[in-house]
């Protein structure tokens, strides 16, 4: 048998398989397959527009926000904290969310974010302009 050790995690050292000649290719193929699938960038600006529409059924905290947008889009997207919050930050400086010192339902202090008055107005435009552009794209891949 011509089998080798791989790590299978690089942050976890001591998880390893042994790995035959005849399985290497399909466990390469899996993974690119999971990569593919579970890989999917988002347009620059989507998040926002996620974040806003997320907000406009009531205030929540940063965590269930991504968890929230997690459950509606059955798990296609994951929103992760070096994501979220950076975008958090922005959509608050440029005034169209508002966040508020409050009680977590597992009774932890957490930030509550809430849509403005001008957050609902750019949320419209934002949903206009990805309107526009789904429409714009469904056209090239029917045509191309």
């Amino acid at each position: 048998m011509n089998a080798r050790v791989v790590r299978l995690f690089e942050s976890v050292p001591l998880v390893c398989l042994l790995l035959t000649p005849d399985i290497i290719g399909f466990i390469l193929l899996a993974s690119d397959i999971m990569k593919r699938d579970s890989k999917l960038d988002l347009l620059q600006g989507t998040l926002d527009l996620l974040i806003l529409r997320t907000l406009q059924t009531g205030p929540l905290h940063g965590w269930a926000i991504s968890d929230r947008i997690q459950q509606i889009s059955q798990d296609v997207l994951q929103v992760n904290q070096g994501s979220l919050y950076p975008a958090l930050h922005r959509l608050e400086h440029q005034g169209w969310i508002k966040a508020e010192s409050g009680i977590s339902e597992l009774g932890r202090r957490a930030r509550f974010y809430r849509l403005t008055a001008s957050g609902k107005k750019q949320l419209e435009l934002e949903v206009d302009d990805w309107e526009r552009l789904t429409v714009a794209i469904g056209r090239i891949l029917e045509e191309a």
